[in-house]
């Protein structure tokens, strides 16, 4: 009787019935990262609360429950991420054909009844969420425009020409560079921010030509890699793709400029398990990179910009008060960075202006 009712007490505490999506808000089968982690919570609630209601359910099923967890955990740290969405639909269906075979005690709480019922709800939600990932990542896969091009177009047509009084720079990146708002820290200068959030060393290469080459820049900052480590993408390929854009804007008297990959870190895993980021780009990963890169730039006569050497702390990580998530810089981060971008820009132009004043001079003398 009295398990009964720390049971009833129990479950009473955890059932609060979801709210109802309101009118604004189009129902869509793919589900926000934060929707996942909330469906994740729940369900855990529920399978837990279920063994209280059935003991052997508790433990037959403590392994699958397990493999919930873990399959969480992984969709915290890389939302989106079609294995563990998969791990996390087979287990929950795992667990439900559990409680469908142990037996239950009578009579039944309403309240394990209509948590079960939650739960299979859940499991068919996340159905339809795994469904739809499978049919938008084949779309990604299929779609004619792989290097978002489209992303700065419309910017790129509306572009003046440069100023010859106001050299321009092309800032090509990922989020890092996406995220920096360059007129705030270079006011009146003629700085373009072409990042995109996700981008690896591939897609920038592809991008060269619209969202490079054709602005006519005196100069390129390039900052790229760390997604490249993320997707597992091998050292080699990263390598040949940064050749092939320095090769690119080489061909047009373009100024190459490489910004060392930033280091990561671990210390703001605690607020979320997605914040562990060394597992995924490990700093041994980064040094090697960063190294070859440096040589590259040494043996070519391109500016290295080593933003890693300013932002690493002893352990090898990225100090804790430049980033908050341990990848992105934070406005302190990007007021270390601001500085180390100027200099190196002010010393690659002014190299680019001494090399012009003879071409000029021969052109003036035809």
């Amino acid at each position: 009787m009295i398990a009964r009712m720390l049971w009833l007490g129990v479950a009473a505490a955890i059932c609060a019935p979801a709210q109802a999506p309101t009118a604004a808000q189009a129902p869509t089968a793919t589900m926000s990262a934060r929707e996942v982690n909330e469906l994740c919570q729940r369900s855990t609630q529920l399978m837990e609360s279920g063994g209280i209601a059935v003991p052997d359910l508790l433990r037959a099923a403590a392994p699958v429950v397990e493999n919930v967890r873990q399959a969480c955990l992984q969709l915290q740290m890389r939302p989106g991420a079609g294995q563990a969405t998969y791990v996390l639909l087979m287990n929950l269906r795992a667990y439900l054909t559990l409680a469908d075979a142990v037996p239950k005690p009578f009579p039944f709480p309403e309240a394990a009844r209509a948590q079960f019922a939650e739960l299979r709800d859940n499991a068919t939600r996340l159905d339809s969420h795994f469904r739809a990932l499978i049919d938008l990542k084949d779309a990604q896969l299929r779609t004619s425009d792989r290097d978002n091009l489209k992303r700065y177009a419309e910017a790129n047509r509306k572009l003046a020409p440069p100023d010859p009084a106001r050299p321009r720079v092309v800032f090509l990146g990922d989020s890092i560079t996406d995220a920096w708002r360059l007129n705030e820290y270079f006011p009146d200068r003629d700085f373009a921010n072409r990042g995109i959030s996700g981008q690896i060393t591939g897609e920038m290469l592809g991008r060269m030509k619209a969202d490079v080459i054709d602005l006519h820049p005196q100069a390129v900052l390039i900052l790229a890699g760390t997604n490249d480590l993320y997707r597992g993408i091998p050292l080699t390929t990263i390598e040949n793709n940064y050749v092939m854009i320095a090769d690119l804007a080489s061909a047009y008297r373009i100024k190459v400029i490489f910004a060392s990959v930033l280091p990561v870190s671990d210390y703001h895993k605690d607020v979320n398990p997605a914040n562990e980021r060394t597992k995924e780009r490990p700093p041994l990963f980064i040094k090697a990179l960063n190294e070859w890169l440096q040589n590259l730039c040494s043996q070519r006569g391109f500016t290295y910009l080593n933003y890693f050497a300013a932002m690493v702390d002893d352990t090898g990580q990225m100090k804790a008060d430049l980033a908050d998530d341990g990848l992105h810089p934070n406005p302190k981060g990007y007021r270390v960075m601001a500085p180390l971008a100027a200099e190196a820009i002010g010393k690659t132009l002014g190299a680019f202006a001494e090399q012009e004043k003879p071409h000029k001079r021969r052109q003036t003398s035809k």
